[in-house]
């Protein structure tokens, strides 16, 4: 695998097994995995301690998740193992959390801002 840009596109991999998990920056009881990124978008594993809630938060590109273990409230549906979710650019998501804990994986928007929902609820 290169990391040279002169290369022109490449295919890149990773073992989520030889990868951290990193507490969030936007929420307490939740930890990521980084498993790689790309033209502006991004895939990671998150996992959920019970009880943790995400912030609300407006979609500025699209978001894919898909739970692997546990359960999680997405806008008002739970969302259990198997269970795939996609949100298109634009929506706002609230009420994002999981009671029982969780593992998902995620694929957003690079340019995601979670402060950008104070605009909108105003």
């Amino acid at each position: 695998m290169t990391d040279d840009p002169s290369a022109g596109p490449q295919f890149r991999w990773s073992d989520s097994n030889d990868i951290p998990w990193i507490p969030s920056q936007f929420a307490k009881g939740v930890e990521v995995k980084n498993l790689g990124k790309a033209d502006g978008r991004a895939m990671q594993l998150v996992r959920f301690s019970p009880g943790a809630a995400f912030p609300d938060h407006l979609h500025t590109g699209p978001e894919f998740i898909y739970v692997l273990e546990g359960e999680v409230t997405w806008n008002g549906r739970l969302l259990t193992r198997g269970c795939a979710g996609v949100a298109e650019a634009g929506t706002l998501e609230r009420g994002f959390r999981s009671i029982t804990g969780c593992m998902f994986l995620l694929m957003y928007d690079l340019g995601q801002l979670f402060d950008s929902v104070t605009s909108v609820i105003r």
